[in-house]
């Protein structure tokens, strides 16, 4: 048994002592005992608890992978996700305002993959334990929205129908204004005993829409998602935002952002989350690299009453980033790029020098990266907001406003 002092939390929500050693469940300042194995200490005895240590609301907690930090305080996890952006941004030298963190509730997530399984006495159906492929079973979750929740038995029915004896099936499942919209992938090869026997627990079970590895099953009813005035219906297993207060909160940043513009580029645009809302004022042309995703947008947009014009493309942005002449035409830019970012956009947004941009992310690291070369390029950052809707684990997203030095957008 060896004993040690964490001294601060790892970007996966571990504990860090030095060596390092790597100890999940702990907190900064506490004074911990166990086995060390690798670098980690995987069953830690908290000797001297920190201040900032809660009960975790959850009864799942110390089995269940879900969640990796509700063992802290709320404040704590706050400051926490705000400090990684603010050290991520100073590792490239950069110096920001920070509003205050906008947190999204307790059962509010309104999208989930579960794992499901087959077992000798019928199906097994949770998240993934810590580290481990064991599947946990999570009747109380604190995460989930109660229609979310509801895909449970759900996904132990598709088990029993398609699961193999071999592996656990993925269930991707999504609230919308119709019922849950389910996405399965490894299943067993789709025939015509299982398309029926699928077909029929769609009906069974009053899903929305049942797709298994990429073909729709059964819909019974669109799977809308409402973006502003417009009703999408997203390609299965689509981007979505978890859930409908962060949503609110980086689409709250990015008008604010835009502002006044009436030109506006909406880069790795999604379904619409950003684009759709913001031509209740402007003008916008939609980007994303999927074009089954750019349809359901623009199929989204002119079924919408009183929204400006809307265009789309389906481009690679990784690969064919909008160039500074196409840029020109537009006085704003929106960009919610994946945890890589958008390197050879933001080289071509820096070139082309648009007065304002939002940028909106889902890791510090890349965005510190992108924001370093639009301020080499003359922009200033002027505000982060950083979003919480990935409560209790150690994913952080953000929104930032970029505006050219010698304008005055705020």
């Amino acid at each position: 048994m060896e004993q040690v002092t964490i001294e601060r939390l790892g970007h996966q929500g571990d504990g860090i002592a030095p060596g390092p050693v790597f100890v999940p469940g702990t907190l900064p300042g506490e004074v911990v005992e166990g086995e060390i194995s690798g670098g980690m200490m995987a069953a830690p005895k908290i000797v001297t608890p920190s201040e900032t240590r809660v009960k975790p609301p959850c009864r799942h907690a110390k089995s269940c992978g879900g969640c990796a930090l509700q063992h802290a305080s709320d404040d704590f996890v706050a400051g926490w996700k705000v400090d990684v952006v603010r050290k991520a941004l100073a590792a490239q030298g950069i110096d920001a305002a920070f509003r205050p963190i906008e947190t999204s509730p307790p059962r509010s997530r309104r999208r989930a993959t579960f794992a499901a399984r087959r077992t000798k006495k019928g199906a097994l159906v949770g998240f993934h334990g810590r580290a481990s492929g064991t599947i946990v079973e999570i009747p109380d979750c604190q995460l989930l929205r109660p229609e979310l929740m509801a895909a449970l038995p759900v996904a132990e029915a598709l088990a029993l129908e398609g699961a193999s004896r071999k592996g656990a099936l993925a269930v991707t499942a999504t609230v919308s204004a119709a019922g849950l919209d389910i996405a399965v992938t490894g299943g067993k090869p789709l025939d015509g005993p299982l398309q029926l026997a699928l077909a029929q627990l769609t009906e069974a079970q009053g899903l929305a829409r049942l797709t298994w590895e990429g073909e729709v099953i059964a819909m019974r009813h669109p799977p809308v998602q409402r973006f502003g005035a417009a009703q999408v219906v997203p390609p299965p297993g689509a981007f979505l935002q978890a859930t409908e207060d962060g949503e609110a909160a980086l689409l709250s940043a990015a008008r604010e952002i835009v502002g006044e513009a009436r030109r506006v580029v909406d880069l790795f645009a999604g379904c619409g989350t950003f684009s759709l809302p913001l031509a209740e004022r402007a003008e916008v042309h939609a980007v994303e690299g999927a074009r089954e995703m750019t349809e359901a947008l623009d199929t989204g947009w002119r079924r919408a009453q009183g929204l400006k014009r809307v265009t789309s493309e389906a481009r690679d942005l990784f690969r064919r980033p909008l160039m500074p002449d196409e840029l020109a035409r537009f006085d704003a830019a929106v960009l919610d790029p994946p945890r890589a970012g958008a390197e050879a956009q933001v080289e071509e947004l820096a070139q082309a020098q648009l007065p304002v941009i939002a940028y909106v992310s889902c890791n510090p690291v890349s965005f510190a990266r992108d924001a370093a070369r639009l301020i080499a390029a003359g922009y200033r950052l002027n505000w982060v907001q950083v979003v919480d809707q990935f409560r209790w684990s150690p994913h952080v997203e953000l929104a930032a406003g970029f505006t050219l030095a010698d304008t005055d957008h705020g």
